[in-house]
């Protein structure tokens, strides 16, 4: 693990168990198994949905996107602002409200009752 993601898992540390696993060339970061954000080419990107969203756009942070068969795809995480990496309040607001979204938009349980 990178000097700059342990930094980052620390600081998220106080939302709760912070684990990082390799994906997207990067590695994305989990919170009791809910992924809410990912580091990739050492960038920071936080879970994106229609609730906060617009912060992001506001502040011109682009979405994360990668290439595949010659398609731009964008997921829905978005570059964190350069004050997270900077000031840990400023990093645990922003991660609070990207584990938020990621609270909203996670997949029922597919489990059946026997």
């Amino acid at each position: 693990m990178s000097e700059m993601l342990e930094l980052i898992c620390d600081a998220l540390e106080p939302l709760g168990p912070v684990t990082a696993r390799r994906m997207f060339g990067g590695h994305g970061l989990f919170i009791d198994g809910l992924m809410f954000g990912l580091v990739a080419d050492d960038v920071l990107y936080l879970k994106v949905d229609s609730i906060n969203w617009p912060h992001y756009e506001a502040a011109d942070l682009p979405r994360f996107t990668y290439q595949r068969q010659g398609k731009t795809i964008a997921l829905s995480y978005a570059e964190a602002p350069a004050e997270c990496l900077e000031d840990s309040e400023v990093a645990l607001s922003w991660a609070g409200a990207a584990l938020a979204a990621a609270m909203r938009n996670r997949k029922p349980s597919s489990s059946k009752p026997r």
